[in-house]
């Protein structure tokens, strides 16, 4: 029950790091507490895994230290990974911003992994709780001894890869940030990233009404902006731009909703009226927005006039409708949370890690990857490739 590495958690970084250590030849035990390993896997990309994306940039990245993901992203990249996804013969496809999909199902990225691990001997058990952790200064031996409830395993090296706070259907649990406080490693607060918006106000009936409209806008707050798809739901806004915007977003702030990003809206709205004089406005405006957007919009927006021709409102009148379809301003009252939330951000302080191998830096033999760490992705193939390169780093080392 001795082995070189025992790594906690066997999702994408976990496993990426064992695959990693065990083709260096260390024996290695991947320890996962649900039934079977990769759940998240199976589940990510509707089914078909957004496994990388074309375009990793330090800047698609959230933490405290925007530099400490530059190493691992460096040395181990989307091209890596790509490189082991076609060795495999796994069929897959760019869609927008550089995103890559399994052209098939996420089952051929977790079977790779599965293979890859088998390959390099390593060992995996699941339904597998750990209890306890015993430092290795606590012990004769030099080794962290685990007591779990498949028994007592022992190690030289020891990589926490357990996750986040995020879908706790999926197994999600704080196990990682427990180790953390443990071994007296700040944690950096944790929420709900890549999450649907919530609303409580007037703007809920109105989304309630939408659910299911998807319409592409920009969406921004502070100074930060997103131009994808956004959905309405009975509980309020999700879609990719919603997704992303909400790692950004602080409660208690305003966003904005830009319905026509790609238009001058108030030139449009005038030269529909020199064009288009005996026309409706909410009829106009179906030309580029879904027609129960636009009823909504004009409850809104323009309610004493919705029986008005183009021709009967001012060009005054037309830009002030204009300036609330570019920036129609919505207060969430907060995320659908955790249960839906794609990561948790937040985390391991990444001060306390070394950039280079993961290990923190006064705990010998202690690693922390994935999402445990501070380090948060785009939505997009991002937290999949930190996944990577993170696993990949402690796994040289390890």
């Amino acid at each position: 029950m001795i082995f070189d590495v025992i790594i906690i958690g066997g999702g994408a970084s976990g496993q990426f790091c064992a695959i990693t250590a065990g083709q260096r030849g260390r024996s290695v035990l991947v320890l996962d507490s649900s039934n079977k390993i990769g759940k998240k896997i199976l589940m990510s990309g509707g089914g078909r895994c957004n496994f990388t994306n074309l375009n990793i940039e330090p800047e698609c990245f959230l933490s405290r230290n925007l530099h400490f993901c530059k190493s691992a992203l460096s040395r181990y990249m989307q091209w890596d990974f790509i490189g082991l996804v076609e060795k495999h013969g796994i069929a897959y496809e760019e869609r927008k911003h550089g995103q890559l999909f399994c052209k098939g199902s996420s089952k051929e990225i977790l079977t790779m992994l599965v293979k890859e691990c088998e390959q390099a001997g390593v060992v995996i058990k699941t339904h597998c709780e750990v209890k306890t952790i015993t430092a290795p200064e606590h012990n004769a031996d030099n080794h962290y001894i685990l007591n779990t409830k498949l028994g007592k395993f022992r190690a030289s090296s020891l990589v926490i890869a357990s996750g986040g706070l995020s879908i706790p259907k999926m197994g999600a649990s704080n196990f990682a940030y427990n180790v953390a406080k443990q071994f007296n490693i700040p944690l950096i607060p944790t929420r709900a990233g890549l999450v649907p918006f919530t609303f409580s106000d007037s703007f809920k009936d109105v989304s309630e009404r939408l659910s299911g409209v998807s319409q592409e806008v920009v969406l921004s707050t502070g100074n930060k902006e997103f131009q994808e798809s956004i959905l309405f739901t009975h509980r309020g806004i999700s879609g990719p731009a919603a997704l992303q915007l909400s790692s950004y977003w602080n409660p208690g702030e305003s966003i904005h909703i830009n319905l026509l990003p790609n238009e001058d809206v108030g030139s449009l709205l005038i030269k529909a009226k020199q064009h288009s004089p005996k026309i409706l406005l909410r009829n106009y405006l179906s030309q580029y927005l879904a027609k129960k957007l636009v009823i909504e919009l004009q409850g809104l927006f323009w309610p004493n006039e919705h029986y008005k021709l183009m021709t009967d409102f001012s060009d005054k009148r037309l830009k002030e409708i204009a300036e609330k379809l570019s920036a129609w301003e919505i207060k969430p009252s907060g995320t659908e949370g955790y249960r839906t939330a794609e990561v948790t951000m937040g985390g391991v302080d990444t001060n306390y890690l070394s950039s280079q191998t993961m290990e923190v830096k006064n705990q010998s033999g202690l690693y922390f990857i994935g999402e445990a760490v501070d380090v948060t992705g785009h939505l997009g193939g991002y937290n999949f490739q930190w996944a990577w390169s993170s696993g990949y780093v402690a796994g040289l080392v390890v």
